[in-house]
This record gives structure tokens, sequence and C-alpha cells, in this order.
């Protein structure tokens, strides 16, 4: 079979006008559009990149536009009345590089000139009494009741570029506040606001400024406005499963499955009953399904400069508590917060890291990764920090699942002590068993294999598995705080593997089973045994 052709992907594509006309696949999301639409009404937005927002902005944009032109055969045909307004569309991304206030202020100045230009507002630059804001203000005060639509893409962009520099940060910040303050004083000319962004700063005053805005990130009745349900992906791209299943030689549930470890379980909504898959990796593994089920999520939509910036000053918690589910209250999630006051979980939240899996009461929710891709983002997230100033490469992290599937025990070994070696132990020191299996587990899935950890037998768990190509390896970890009873615990380690026979279940690959005991004081595995035998 070949590559679907009747509709093509849309990949890369967030012009919505340009969608329709290039026959790509559209998700119908416009029975929800409508929902907003319909309405006069201001609206906000949070969610990671990669997602689609700015594809919603533009459908927003020709909708109000041109109306119907775009949108032929789609739900909302039968729905939409109302008649067409001329739209401003920020984007203020493309005001995130800026060096200084100044450059800032003029950019954002020339960004609004240019834009409402389309409208009718004329700035007078020979003008030397009247400020530009005070012309844009006289302007806006002779527009009639619901005249024109307001559309900004990635409002916290220019702010987010600034995290490490307080003075430009705050300077950044009062110029937008000039501007919103202009917005909310004149907005019974908005017949529609809407507005994205990845996080909510409190600095900004656009969400006081603005009565009644209605920030709808975590409202259960748009929790699936952005991404793709699996509904909509067994129906909207049924060819590509087909085409997917024969290409992998499986069966489309197979491919469905998978779909649903690697790239589903994104929850907007207090109940975690509704869960979306990020488009971005979906459509990637559909146009590359021969690749399998790659992390598309690290390099494109994992590393957001509010993040990596919040971790320039802060640490992640302990690789202890890399998988551990976290109970937060919705105020945390949903709240305004200044940055400074915000916690690494309500960041990671809204960076995408961690998602909404389970409502523990009216006001909580236990946080966790959505699924795989995003988990093996985290921990090569939690891989770099740990090395700090070492990358991956060099430390030897990157060479791990290669190691593990050609070299002999003793190589693997040295290895992992290389690596270990390489860990910035001032901010993540092995104490006991447990913070070693951790490290090792976050290492490991920083070098993109997916551990079993404390994995169930039917006489015991073993501390960690992990299987490569051709071999599965188990380990049984124990830690001696100066290695004076090494040799006991080493002992013991090899007689859980024995009669606990770790391991056993099939597999098919070559079984390598490693008893190792960790000197705290060395700061390395001194003691280990491969155990011959340890399953038939």
């Amino acid at each position: 079979m070949t590559a679907p052709t009747e509709k093509t992907l849309p990949l890369g594509t967030s012009d919505f006008a340009a969608l329709r006309n290039s026959n790509e696949i559209y998700i119908d999301k416009t029975a929800l559009i409508y929902e907003l639409a319909s309405v006069r009404s201001k609206i906000f937005i949070s969610r990671p990149r990669r997602f689609g927002k700015s594809l919603l902005v533009s459908t927003f944009e020709s909708l109000f536009k041109n109306g119907l032109r775009d949108f032929s055969g789609l739900k909302i045909e039968k729905l939409w009345k109302d008649k067409t307004y001329p739209v401003v569309r920020l984007d203020f991304s493309d005001l995130k590089d800026l060096p200084s206030a100044e450059e800032f202020q003029k950019s954002l100045r020339s960004m609004i000139a240019t834009a409402f230009a389309a409208i009718g507002f004329r700035y007078d630059p020979a003008d030397t009494v009247s400020l530009f804001l005070d012309q844009f203000k006289l302007w806006l005060s002779t527009l009639e009741t619901n005249s024109f639509v307001l559309l900004i893409d990635e409002y916290d962009a220019p702010l987010t570029a600034h995290l490490e520099n307080s003075r430009l940060f705050n300077e950044i910040r009062t110029v937008l506040s000039r501007f919103y303050a202009v917005v909310k004083r004149y907005e019974g000319c908005l017949r529609f606001f809407f507005m994205t962004g990845i996080t909510k700063y409190s600095q900004t005053s656009i969400f006081s400024e603005l009565n009644n805005f209605d920030d709808i990130t975590l409202n259960p009745a748009y929790a699936t406005l952005i991404g793709y349900t699996e509904e909509e992906i067994k129906s909207g791209f049924a060819a590509y499963l087909r085409n997917a299943a024969e290409k992998l030689g499986t069966t489309e549930k197979h491919v469905l499955q998978n779909l649903r470890d690697n790239y589903d379980g994104f929850s907007f909504e207090p109940s975690a009953q509704s869960h979306v898959f990020c488009p971005w990796s979906v459509l990637n593994f559909f146009k590359y399904p021969q690749q399998g089920f790659k992390n598309y999520w690290y390099e494109s939509g994992g590393q957001p400069s509010l993040l990596l910036k919040y971790l320039e000053k802060h640490q992640l918690v302990r690789p202890e508590s890399f998988d551990v589910p976290v109970a937060m209250t919705l105020d945390e999630l949903g709240a305004v917060r200044q940055y400074d006051k915000l916690s690494v979980e309500a960041l990671l939240f809204q960076a995408g890291y961690l998602t909404i899996r389970e409502q523990l009461n009216v006001a909580e929710v236990e946080v966790g990764y959505p699924n795989k891709e995003v988990e093996l983002s985290m921990a090569r997230l939690y891989a770099d920090e740990m090395l700090r100033d070492i990358n991956r490469l060099d430390a030897g992290v990157s060479r791990l699942a290669k190691m593990l599937d050609r070299e002999c025990p003793e190589t693997v070994i040295a290895h992992f002590n290389q690596v270990f070696n390489a860990i910035d132990y001032s901010r993540y020191p092995v104490v006991n068993e447990a913070s070693c299996r951790s490290h090792l587990q976050v290492l490991l899935m920083g070098g993109a294999m997916v551990p079993d950890v404390e994995k169930h037998s039917a006489l015991g768990r073993s501390d960690l598995e992990v299987e490569t190509p051709h071999r599965r390896w188990v380990f049984e970890l124990k830690f001696s705080a100066d290695g004076t009873n090494a040799e006991k615990l080493l002992r013991s380690a090899v007689m859980q593997i024995r009669d606990r026979r770790y391991g056993e279940a099939p597999h098919g690959r070559e079984l390598i089973a490693v008893a190792m005991v960790f000197n705290g004081r060395e700061r390395r595995f001194d003691r280990w045994e491969v155990v011959p035998g340890a399953a038939s």
C-alpha cells in the first residue's frame, strides 16, 4: 500500500485557510468554536507548545473575517449566522527576542500601528504633542460597539524571553500593561477577544485589567478543543492508521495502542475523564510510521524557554520522586501567579510534562506524566540537570542503549560508573538504595530506554529491568555507605536473583542478571556479579 493520498497531513500548518485550501486533514472542532464565538466574550486558554493554539487562533480569524468561506462541510456551517468583522491578530512571539525595553516598545508600537491600520487606525508620528497610545485611544473612542475582533497569540512570549533579567522583565511588563489598560478602557468596541499563552503571569495585569475574562484552560467543556481525541484519530486518520499498520507489519489495533501509550493522556479538566493526544507527535508518526514511535516531544515542545530559564536558578525534585504522582490544588494549576511564586510542579504542568491524572476531591487533583514520550523527555531533562555542565553524550548517557545491547557486563558496569561519576553530587547525591535505583532509572531513560522499576513476579520484585533489541538486563541493587559490608550485600543480591527467579518471564532475548553494590563513599558500583542461570 502506498501512503494515503485523499487528504494530506497538516503537519506544521497553522493557517486555517491554507489548511482547508490545501486539502489537508482538519479535525472538526467547530462545534466548540461556535459555542465560544457565537456570543460577545473575552477568552483566554493556556496549552503547552505544539498543541495547535496558533491554528485555533487562525480558525477564529477566518470565521470572523471571511464568514463560512473556509468552513464547507464542517459542523459550524449549519450553526453560524453572524456577519463578518474586521479582525486584528497580534502574534507576540514576534516580540520575544528584543534586547531592550526601548526596542520592545518600538516594535510593539509598530505591530499595533500596522495591524490596526488594516481597520482604519492611522498613527501620525509628526504629532509631537499626542503620544502613540493617546492617538490610539482617541481612535478607539470613535468606534462603535462590537466593531472588531482582537486575537492575541502567545501573549506571554515577550515576558518569558526575559525571565532571567528582572529589570527588563518589569520594563516590558509595564509597556504591555499600558496597552492592556487601553484595551480594557475601550473594550466595548470588541465583538470578540481571544488570547493564548503557556502560562499566566500576574505581573502583566491583563487578568486584572480586563473584567470578566473567561479562562477556559481547565474548563471541562473545552478540554478537547485543542489536541486529538482517540475517536478523532480513528475517524480522521483512518487511512494513515492502515498505512502505519502495514508499514510496521502489525494490526491497526496494535498501532492505536502504541499511540495511546506514547502520545495520549493529556487531560485539561479536573475529573481527568477527557484526554487528548499531542497533535505534533501523532502527525510526525503518521508521516514516518516506519521509524516507529519516536520521541518528538523533547526537541520540538519539551524544552520551553519558560522551564529552562526557571531551571537556571532552581532544581527539579530529587530523582527518587521522578515517577511519583503529586497532589496539587486546582488553584495551583490555574490561578494567576507571580513567576517566582510558581512551584516546579505547576510549571511542569503548564509546559506539558505533567497532566491531571485523577481528581482527589473538589479542590485537589493528582498530576503525573501523560505518556511514555513525555516520561522519557522528563528523564532527559532530569539527566541534563543531574549532569548540569556536562552534556549527555560526553557523560556517556547517550551511549547506554548501544552498550547494553552489545557489550559485556564488565564494560557496562564500568560505563555506569563513568556516568555516575559525572553526576552533580552536591545537588543530586546517592544516599541509599532507593536513590541509587532512581538515579540509574533516570539515566537509562535519558538514554531513550524504558526500564521496569520494581518489576513484579510470582516470587518478588526486581529492582530494575530493561530491554534492548537483543537483551534483557535484570539489576538487583544494594547500597553500602562506606563499602564495609559490600560483600555481604552482594551475596544477598545474588541470592535474591536466584531464589526469586527474576527475569523468568518469556521475552525472547538473552537474559543477563547482575547483582550490584553501590559504594556511597566511592560513588561507584565497586562490587558486582553476573548471576548465571537466573532464569531458564
